[in-house]
């Protein structure tokens, strides 16, 4: 008996040391790491507070999380994950991973009902796949109900910009934001600045070496730099950077808006409609199509125009490395000081740009290139959406153990809980929260990111989108895009006949999906009718233009005025 009362003694004098390990690794992150927040730093204390107090249930507990590979997810598996467990106790697995085995994880997970994961940051792109499946925890009824009290109180929904890519058209919050990044043009802004190349610029086109505002004034431009120019400074320069290696990522060229940026698809916004930037019509929610025949654009005109101008600009104007690098691989090309331009850049990649070893920076550390809207395709109508924002959210499928989940949506607040975003968005430069775009600390960096600051602190923020809605299984139909482009590189087929290939494999898809009688707003495929019917009603599909348009460029606050 003795013994037990003591023990019970030790155990209740141990819990208040317990406690205080939790509050002592919360006071030296604070000092350590999280220094830098839009909160003061009482409140910093009193939001992880209330983590610690939440965790309590799940302390000891192991979880699992993935997301791609980028800088942001590498901060968050190498510096949150560990701040996460000393302050809650909860040990965090995250795994990064390429997207597309990203996308295989958590279809793998949808298909077999197992456990995998318990916790995805998954591109918005699969908004469509998420609220038709019925896989996917629908976040609004989770807050209010059964994870209620693990809800961060503070966690502010409204302050997040990109709360719409994750939302439904049933009005439900399905993906959690937790970065996001722009496709923006980017050019050497030194060597558009050289007198020199100024005046030889205009005396062989005979207009000014400016932003260019079409691809018209692009191609002029990657002409002039890689035919023309040739060498400066004694290092041969090209005027056209992308990249062609036959790899998933080859597909994500053409998928992120691509065909959007030619003009192929319908204005509106986020997305096109009735026909998106994949190509594929909806009536009312359910997809009916991708081919002309049956209303889409994925074999039109302008898509075929759009996938003509990415092979054509690749084996001209690109430095031959280009063909062998991937997303990952040309991410840090630019970086290394041989390209004048690209046509639309992740800037993603942005960390890579403005680290000590590149070689676009002065020696006070500030850019010698800017970023801007991309130029837009001979298709492209005023309405459209204007390039493409990638939108990763933390994302929870429903066959998740209860506690699992809990302990997994605790991490998942704390990676963007305002304690710690603004240091994130510091390091990743991708940014969720409003209060941490219009903070201080963000606004004093603008001279050293050449217009990423502004882009944020735009409007443009929410005209660059994602993948929307129209798309009903992203996982299933991503695929093509990647098969059907190596095609073309390999000149086993021409732009028009990987096209159509692709429009028909589209359309086969859907109709197999239009069978499963568990999906909401299945998709119907229409009833295939002559091509020029479609082509001379108003709206996407267009037609094939008769006159290609003048090439236009414009100085660069005038352009960056646009956003």
């Amino acid at each position: 008996m003795k013994f037990l009362l003591a023990l019970v003694a030790w155990c209740l004098a141990a819990l208040p040391v317990r406690a205080d390990i939790y509050a002592d690794a919360a006071e030296r992150w604070l000092n350590n790491e999280f220094t830098e927040s839009t909160l003061t730093r009482e409140q910093q204390l009193d939001e992880l507070a209330w983590f610690s107090r939440a965790a309590a249930p799940y302390r000891g507990m192991t979880i699992r999380v993935v997301s791609e590979r980028i800088d942001t997810h590498t901060y968050e598996s190498n510096v949150l994950a560990r701040a996460f467990r000393e302050i809650t106790g909860i040990h965090v697995i995250h795994e990064v991973t390429g997207e597309d085995d990203l996308v295989k994880k958590i279809r793998a997970q949808m298909d077999t009902g197992l456990n995998i994961y318990d916790g995805y940051i998954n591109d918005t792109d699969f908004i469509g796949t998420h609220f038709r499946y019925g896989k996917t925890l629908a976040l609004s009824d989770y807050m209010e109900g059964d994870g209620a009290s693990v809800t961060l109180p503070t966690l502010d929904l409204d302050d997040f910009i990109g709360l719409a890519f994750g939302t439904a058209p049933d009005g439900k919050l399905y993906q959690l934001p937790d970065q996001q990044f722009a496709n923006l043009y980017w050019y050497r802004h030194d060597w558009f600045s050289r007198p020199d190349l100024q005046k030889q610029f205009e005396t062989e086109y005979g207009y000014p070496l400016n932003v260019p505002q079409n691809w018209a004034a692009y191609e002029d431009i990657a002409r002039f730099f890689s035919e023309k120019v040739r060498y400066i400074d004694g290092q041969r320069v090209w005027g056209h950077m992308d990249y062609g290696r036959t790899d998933p990522s080859l597909g994500w060229r053409i998928s992120d808006a691509w065909l959007s940026l030619a003009g192929a698809g319908d204005k509106g916004l986020p997305n096109g409609h009735p026909v998106d930037d994949w190509g594929i019509r909806v009536e009312g929610c359910h997809p009916v199509g991708a081919s002309v025949a049956r209303g889409g654009a994925l074999d039109s005109p302008a898509a075929i125009y759009a996938v003509s101008k990415y092979v054509d600009w690749l084996e001209q104007y690109a430095p031959p490395e280009a063909f062998e690098l991937t997303f990952s691989s040309s991410g840090e090309w630019v970086a290394q000081g041989q390209v004048a331009q690209q046509v639309f850049w992740y800037t993603a990649f942005m960390p890579a740009l403005t680290a000590p070893s590149s070689q676009v920076n002065g020696s006070d550390g500030r850019p010698l290139w800017r970023v801007a809207p991309s130029p837009r395709g001979a298709y492209w109508e005023d309405g459209m959406k204007s390039g493409y924002q990638d939108a990763g959210g933390w994302t929870f499928l429903t066959n998740t153990p209860a506690d699992r989940l809990a302990a997994a949506w605790l991490y998942a607040q704390f990676t963007v809980s305002k304690t710690v975003s603004l240091r994130k968005l510091l390091v990743s430069l991708t940014p969720v929260r409003a209060s941490d775009i219009e903070s201080r600390q963000f606004g004093e960096q603008a001279p050293y990111l050449g217009g990423l600051v502004e882009f944020y602190r735009s409007n443009a923020r929410h005209i660059w989108t994602p993948t929307g809605v129209n798309v009903p299984d992203y996982a299933a139909l991503s695929g093509y895009w990647w098969q059907q482009l190596s095609r073309v590189l390999r000149h086993e087929a021409t732009p028009a006949e990987a096209m159509t290939a692709m429009a028909r494999n589209v359309d086969l898809t859907l109709e197999e999906l239009g069978n499963n009688a568990t999906l909401s707003c299945a998709p119907r495929l229409a009833i295939p009718q002559e091509e020029e019917l479609w082509l001379q009603a108003p709206g996407a599909p267009k037609p094939a233009l008769t006159r290609a348009p003048q090439p236009l460029t414009l100085p660069y606050r005038e352009a960056i005025e646009q956003w």
